[in-house]
């Protein structure tokens, strides 16, 4: 594993684990109008993210197009409003382990869908660490009574959360992880808004007492501007793939977190739960893998695999080396791009993935 997507893992996991130890304050609000508490909360997390999105911020927006800002939109009605709303309906018929659980495949949606999406083929190893996070999640949270709305209502929640990470994919790269956020948490809180208006009319927003402004101030500073921009950092560094494996850690840092407030126990369940997560998010992410050394080989001879660094030695090559022509330097010139080809053999970078490492000496 390479500091890149060192750093990467390290970031979605904080996000995650955030998130996670944020369902204590979300008992807090318990009693206070959901979308007005949400539109509080995204709107401050958009003021404080503004002035952190870096200069030329403008000049980014002004360059989206209208697809990419009906994307933004999207993302936030379904990643981020519809995944809250969907939660809290499970929740009305559903004990919230269902809901838990089936957000906790969302590992595996996302490893199959975006490479189907980017034409090509899921990783196992990504595959295979996805379906032990689920299991652990499961193991964790256990399962659950609920009832048709309730199964229906979480699977739109497990919807929301794979949106969340797949609908950015496209607009992480102009935005950048800060900027991205910040425009996110804005449309999310004019949407909030708009339900609350429609939903429970004048009495969308009131006055939060003391204990609710602190859930607020936490959700919306550090599960937000943090969790969200941390997030996004370590998607952009390691794939949508693997940064959703560090979800499972979502119900591990719940669990850890409950018996503090006296909302839960972290028994041996928990335990073994916990165990699978960090077993299938080592293995997914590539923690488990070793280095090895390789001789140079035809492409496709050896299975790709990110995680490991292959050397390949010289190859002879395929068409007559370039002569240096009058007047070049003494040292050599460089062949010009007419004249390159790749020697025969050598693996071309066009299915490289980010963390491969070829050396040719």
């Amino acid at each position: 594993m390479n500091v890149t997507t060192r750093r990467g893992s390290l970031l979605a996991a904080l996000a995650c684990v955030l998130v996670g130890a944020s369902f204590t304050a979300n008992s807090v609000l318990g009693a206070y109008p959901y979308a007005g508490g949400q539109a509080l909360r995204y709107g401050l997390a958009c003021l404080l993210l503004v002035p952190l999105a870096g200069a030329g911020s403008l000049t980014r927006l002004r360059a989206l197009t209208t697809r990419q800002w009906a994307r933004l939109a999207l993302l936030a009605a379904v990643g981020m409003v519809g995944f809250n709303l969907a939660v809290l309906a499970a929740e009305r018929s559903a004990e919230p382990a269902v809901p838990g659980v089936l957000v906790g495949c969302a590992p595996v949606v996302v490893a199959g869908l975006v490479p189907l999406l980017e034409g090509r083929r899921p990783r196992r190893t990504v595959l295979h660490g996805a379906s032990l996070v689920a299991v652990g999640a499961l193991t964790v949270q256990g399962w659950g009574r609920t009832d048709g709305a309730g199964l229906a209502y979480s699977v739109c929640a497990l919807g929301g959360e794979v949106g969340f990470a797949v609908l950015a994919v496209p607009v992480l790269r102009p935005l950048g992880p800060r900027l991205l956020s910040a425009v996110v948490c804005g449309l999310a809180a004019v949407e909030s808004a708009a339900v609350g208006l429609v939903v429970d009319g004048g009495g969308w927003l009131r006055r939060p007492d003391v204990g609710e402004t602190a859930a607020l101030l936490w959700q919306a500073v550090v599960v937000t501007v943090v969790g969200f921009v941390c997030w996004y950092m370590g998607m952009q560094r390691i794939g949508a793939e693997r940064a959703t494996l560090f979800s499972g850690l979502i119900p591990v840092a719940a669990a850890c977190t409950a018996p503090l407030v006296g909302t839960g126990s972290y028994g041996l369940a928990q335990a073994a739960g916990s165990a699978l997560v960090g077993a299938g998010v080592a293995l997914g992410s590539g923690v488990l893998s070793r280095p090895r050394w390789v001789s140079a080989a035809p492409a496709g001879q050896y299975p790709r695999d990110e995680s490991r660094v292959g050397v390949l030695r010289a190859v002879p090559a395929a068409v007559e080396p370039y002569q240096k022509g009058p007047g070049e330097d003494p040292l050599g010139a460089v062949a010009p791009p007419a004249h390159r080809q790749h020697g025969a053999g050598v693996p071309g970078g066009r299915d490289r993935g980010a963390g491969d490492v070829v050396g040719e000496p």
